[in-house]
């Protein structure tokens, strides 16, 4: 039976809307009809209908981005023209989401909408100006990946993860893991708490990053700082570098078990703990800061590290120590630690011997008579300063 419709161009009651010439056929909710599915037609290669089949545009789905003319805007409403498949509406909330670009839109411009409802209220292709931007925006992102295109982007906050960026309004996670070497938190055993404050201290910030990950049904973007030919880059730097080579750095990392020195942009060495001071080190921080310039030497390069030395440019003192020392002589030494052997004791800065610790009953009593930083006559029971060896032995009173 065919639905008693009013003419097409009409309005509700049955009169030409002459006002919309763009109007589409009214149905009342209790009229309207759902279109049969359009069925799929399967002809022979080569038939003479194929090629204008293919021809025949798909008419937009449900979530599809399409582009048209605005052909006019009342009453809170706005129609698009979309041919051949009819007008585009946004009405109601979409109109509401997106009033602060329509309110600058004209009839004529062109426009970019996503479609919620290819069949929606009254006919019209129910129209959504925010999707499409959104889609839009996490599209760019998909380009922005392909074409690795950096953008400068302050970081607005922290967490012990990495950091919170926003681009094109959308917030996005920088994991510490791809923060660039200058700014990874370097802290002693991953302490979580330490790495915080470490990248609090980014907190507004422009960082250069690239989007490494973008998807738009789950909101997520995720950004790196590395530039993804750290390891090219950093190659063709070293090779500028030679074992032997001395040079002016920056100090930009302290932890347990050294610092770290940029030579230039892009490159970082390690001087470990041990190469630090011909003197027993215990703790980096205490001799150096961060952003300290210091003079290192090349001492190693493996497998894309390099490795410096500060004290290899100071006076060895193990090679004067001969003309001041010698086996049995009695010395004061301070005590700077203990070991499972016993007790490290130094007679001059960057000079120490081990008390062994079978001079004593037990440990205990040796840490007992022995006390750290204090310092107790010794004797130079072993003297070998080609080979920085020297043995001690208490000359004092045992508890």
């Amino acid at each position: 039976m065919r639905a008693n419709l009013p003419p097409f161009g009409s309005t509700k009651s049955g009169i030409p809307d002459y006002e919309n010439p763009h109007c589409f056929i009214y149905m009342s909710e209790e009229k309207k009809v759902k279109a049969a599915p359009i069925p799929t037609i399967h002809l022979p290669e080569g038939h003479p209908m194929a090629g204008l089949i293919d021809s025949i545009p798909i008419p937009p789905a449900a979530g599809d981005l399409v582009e048209g003319t605005i052909i006019a805007m009342n009453r809170g409403r706005v129609y698009i023209d979309l041919p051949p498949f009819g007008t585009g509406l946004i009405y109601g909330r979409e109109y509401l989401n997106a009033a602060d670009v329509l309110r600058k839109a004209n009839p004529g411009d062109a426009i970019s909408a996503k479609v919620i409802d290819p069949a929606g209220r009254e006919g019209y292709i129910e129209l959504s100006l925010k999707e499409a931007r959104q889609a839009a925006i996490w599209g760019e992102a998909e380009t922005a990946i392909l074409s690795q295109t950096p953008y400068s982007l302050v970081v607005e906050e922290a967490n012990k993860g990495g950091l919170i960026l926003t681009w094109q309004g959308i917030q996005g996670f920088l994991p510490a893991s791809q923060l660039s070497k200058e700014h990874y938190p370097r802290v002693p055993e991953g302490d979580k708490d330490k790495i915080l404050g470490e990248l609090m201290l980014l907190i507004g910030h422009p960082l250069s990053v690239r989007i490494i990950t973008a998807d738009a049904k789950e909101g997520k973007l995720i950004f790196s700082e590395r530039t993804g030919n750290e390891a090219e880059e950093k190659a063709s730097l070293i090779d500028k570098y030679q074992v032997g080579d001395s040079a002016d750095g920056e100090v930009t990392g302290i932890v347990d078990f050294g610092v770290f020195v940029k030579l230039e942009p892009g490159l970082e060495g390690l001087v470990h703990i041990s190469e630090l001071d011909w003197g027993l080190v215990e703790d980096p921080h205490t001799l150096f800061a961060v952003g300290d310039t210091v003079r290192v030497k090349v001492i190693e390069i493996k497998d894309g590290k390099i490795s410096l030395s500060i004290k290899a440019l100071m006076e060895n003192p193990w090679h004067t120590a001969a003309e001041r020392y010698a086996k049995g002589m009695e010395v004061p030494g301070v005590v700077i630690k203990y070991n499972k052997h016993g007790a490290l004791a130094s007679i001059e800065e960057g000079v120490a011997g081990l008390v062994h610790v079978s001079e004593f009953e037990s440990p205990a009593q040796l840490r007992e008579t022995l006390e750290l930083g204090k310092t107790y006559p010794f004797t130079i029971a072993l003297f070998e300063p080609k080979e920085q060896r020297m043995t001690l032995t208490f000359s004092g009173k045992k508890k």
